[in-house]
């Protein structure tokens, strides 16, 4: 049993795991050199180098994160944070004109107008299964009689049909974990009494001495659990109930999902029109909502305040962050996300970041439009791989740079998988990133990266691929910032460019396996991004004279566009 359990949340817990503590040899290797100090990070040091000696002055740069909310007080990113000039904060004015009432750091596409916020979301699959399941279900279709965008929402369903469906033996697995999660939970209720406090980490109870015989035998337990689950020795006692539950509760709302529709938890908090993309002047200002643990690490990665002598430093020294909450505990939501895009332009974002990413995109032609608008404005988007160990080539990965309605491919859009280093891991690949030939841009650092977290001025280490798209992020802002001439065509090629080639099949892994390769089979540009070459190729472009692109809006109708389907028998 212990093992089966152990198997299963290895396989299927969110990667993002806290990790308090660090070995001072590793922290910050994700800004490493490797020929200076042996670790496959990004050469930040001597990119900055570099710089000084140009003598190249630095203009502020604004990069947008969508993401799950940023701690706007934290004390290494507070500085940093982009601020609308135009707003009064607080004073329940729209100042600006633009529809957004009090966006003084961006934007919360995930509340509503009374302040209240959606934290839980459910799965794509599940709401996209139900959304169709009337059209489609038991229905003989002709696809020969439907356009592209029919065919592409036919095609998906079927294969939510696929991904609703729970084995028997992830049944099982989920109730060994609800199962032990209940022992957790009588342990940590011994142990909270017997320490007194509420809080503590496994590698805090390892040294402590319980006074009660009932304390002793709870102390074995939480720790054998510790070990079972494979969470790290510096995890808090309330992130791990906190993680077991919502995996216990997601998997057994999914097991329910075939025979039950999703509750409509949006037009509970949000109460918008989802159907219509122009009812865009929803949600609220509190862009720090509920969740805000994931995008505070990306924007500290991104920009925490450099050389200041505390925390860590950022990758970007002269960039704002612009925080629109679009990710919710589960998937997010596709007119979230194109609108959060539309707003980030029109504010003056030249980089977005995107560490999120579902397999299914219902209103896939909202989101395209968004990518479009953004090519348009000069804007680079940069998106995470995703944490699936899986081949993008077979697996559908979204947002993606792959128009549905023109089948053209987005030239603003990168794609980003995680490495890691031999010290870290023992390979260059992180093993949950996903990756393709064609389909992945390059990799960078993506495991075990230190960052700020919010509540009480925090840092820590988290995994995942939502962790080397900031990195990216952050040196394209640095690009953009002491490059300013250069277009976002030309910062992506100086990027692509600047990929650590590495063929070494010795220390690459196909992520998930144990199979040796080379990152030219895992990547289009075959290696890891560098801070050092993507800057040296930077000063090396040419000006190219940008004409003034034309203004466009998001060309889509005011209510969906599938039209009815001419269905047999």
């Amino acid at each position: 049993m212990i093992k089966k359990i152990t198997l299963f949340i290895i396989a299927f817990l969110p990667i993002c795991k806290l990790i308090i503590a660090q070995n001072n040899s590793t922290k910050g290797w994700h800004l490493l050199s490797q020929s200076k100090d042996s670790f496959y990070g990004v050469d930040l040091a001597k990119a900055y180098q570099f710089i000084k000696e140009k003598k190249r002055k630095a203009n502020t740069v604004i990069i947008a994160v969508l993401d799950s909310g940023v701690d706007t007080t934290h004390e290494d990113l507070k500085a940093n944070l982009w601020r609308n000039p135009k707003e009064i904060p607080n004073n329940g004015i729209d100042d600006d004109g633009n529809g957004y009432i009090d966006d003084v750091y961006g934007w919360n596409f995930l509340g509503g107008k009374d302040g209240r916020n959606l934290k839980k979301a459910s799965g794509e699959n599940t709401r996209f299964y139900h959304q169709f399941k009337s059209k489609f279900f038991g229905k003989k279709i002709d696809t020969s009689l439907m356009n592209i965008e029919e065919k592409y929402i036919y095609k998906s369903w079927i294969r939510s049909t696929y991904a609703i469906e729970i084995s028997t033996d992830e049944q099982t697995n989920v109730a060994y974990v609800e199962i032990a999660l209940r022992s957790l939970k009588r342990f940590d209720k011994i142990l909270r009494e017997d320490m007194g406090k509420d809080t503590f980490t496994t590698e805090e109870l390892e040294k402590y001495a319980p006074k009660t015989d009932l304390g002793k035998k709870a102390k074995m337990g939480y720790l054998n659990g510790m070990k079972i689950f494979t969470f790290e020795s510096d995890i808090k006692n309330t992130e791990v109930i906190e993680e077991l539950n919502n995996y216990v509760e997601g998997k057994k709302a999914a097991i329910e999902a075939k025979d039950k529709a999703p509750a409509d938890i949006r037009a509970e908090f949000i109460k918008d029109n989802y159907a219509d993309i122009n009812d865009k002047f929803y949600g609220n200002n509190d862009v720090m909502g509920e969740n805000a643990k994931h995008g505070t690490h990306v924007s500290g990665i991104i920009a925490a305040q450099r050389n200041n002598g505390i925390g860590m430093d950022g990758v970007a020294d002269n960039v704002q962050i612009m925080t629109l909450r679009v990710v919710p505990d589960g998937d997010e939501y596709d007119k979230d996300i194109a609108l959060a895009i539309f707003y980030a332009v029109d504010n003056g974002a030249k980089i977005i970041n995107m560490s999120f990413g579902k397999s299914f995109s219902p209103e896939k032609r909202w989101v395209d439009s968004a990518i479009e608008y953004a090519a348009s404005k000069d804007v680079l988007i940069i998106h995470a791989a995703g944490n699936e160990k899986s081949n993008l080539e077979i697996k559908e990965n979204y947002p993606n740079p792959y128009f549905l309605i023109s089948q053209k491919k987005a030239t603003n859009f990168l794609t980003i998988g995680a490495s890691s280093d031999e010290k870290i891991s023992g390979s260059l690949t992180a093993n949950f990133s996903n990756y393709g030939k064609e389909t992945v841009d390059f990799f960078a650092p993506g495991e075990k990266i230190y960052s700020t977290l919010p509540g009480g001025n925090q840092y820590g280490n988290l995994d995942g691929t939502s962790f080397a798209s900031p990195l990216v992020a952050g040196i394209a802002g640095l690009l953009r910032s002491y490059y300013p001439e250069l277009s976002a065509m030309q910062i992506k090629e100086a990027l692509e460019k600047s990929a650590t080639k590495i063929e070494d099949r010795f220390t690459t892994f196909i992520p998930g396996t144990t199979t040796k390769t080379s990152f030219s089979e895992l990547c289009k540009n075959g290696g890891i991004v560098n801070a050092l070459t993507a800057i040296t190729n930077a000063d090396k472009m040419k000006l190219v004279v940008k004409e003034t692109p034309i203004k466009t809006q998001m060309v889509v109708p005011q209510k969906s566009s599938f039209k009815p389907l001419k269905i047999k028998g």
